[in-house]
């Protein structure tokens, strides 16, 4: 939340030299124009524009910024976008980290209860203690008792 919160400070601080800029620029400009304003023609195929220096430097001023923002516009929504989608997905991963820790803890919590408590493990043990000595078939009932006789035998 934090670092949200400093990379929105960042960004309005950014915006606000971006727009003193502009604005110096733009007295720079006016002042420029001002400063020349002798009439001047301007002929573009059969179109043809008389005004002041000052009114032709103005529009010329104007339109290159027009320019400049429909240029410049896919760009900044396509940043905007894609910045959305990686929020969007970092939100994600971390709601999956939680979830993760919390099944870890869990597991964690689970390994940590039967070392803690041995006594049902001998109890576990002792309950199948005789599985060991009971016979699985016949023939190696036999093949058992042959066995026994032969050692009380010896």
């Amino acid at each position: 939340m934090n670092q949200t919160l400093a990379e929105s400070q960042r960004t309005e601080d950014i915006m606000q030299l971006f727009l003193i800029v502009g604005i110096t620029f733009a007295i720079c400009a006016v002042s420029f124009a001002l400063q020349n304003n002798v009439p001047v023609t301007v002929v573009l195929s059969s179109w043809r524009f008389d005004n002041s220096l000052a009114v032709v430097l103005l529009v010329t001023l104007g339109l290159g910024s027009l320019i400049t923002a429909l240029v410049s516009t896919p760009g900044i929504i396509e940043g905007q976008w894609s910045r959305a989608r990686l929020r969007r997905q970092i939100a994600s991963v971390a709601r999956e980290k939680e979830i993760l820790e919390r099944r870890l803890l869990l597991l964690e919590q689970e390994i940590a209860r039967p070392a803690a408590d041995p006594a049902p493990a001998a109890e576990r043990s002792a309950q199948h203690s005789g599985l060991g000595s009971m016979p699985l078939s016949r023939g190696q009932d036999a093949q058992s008792g042959s066995a026994i006789a032969a050692r009380v035998v010896q």
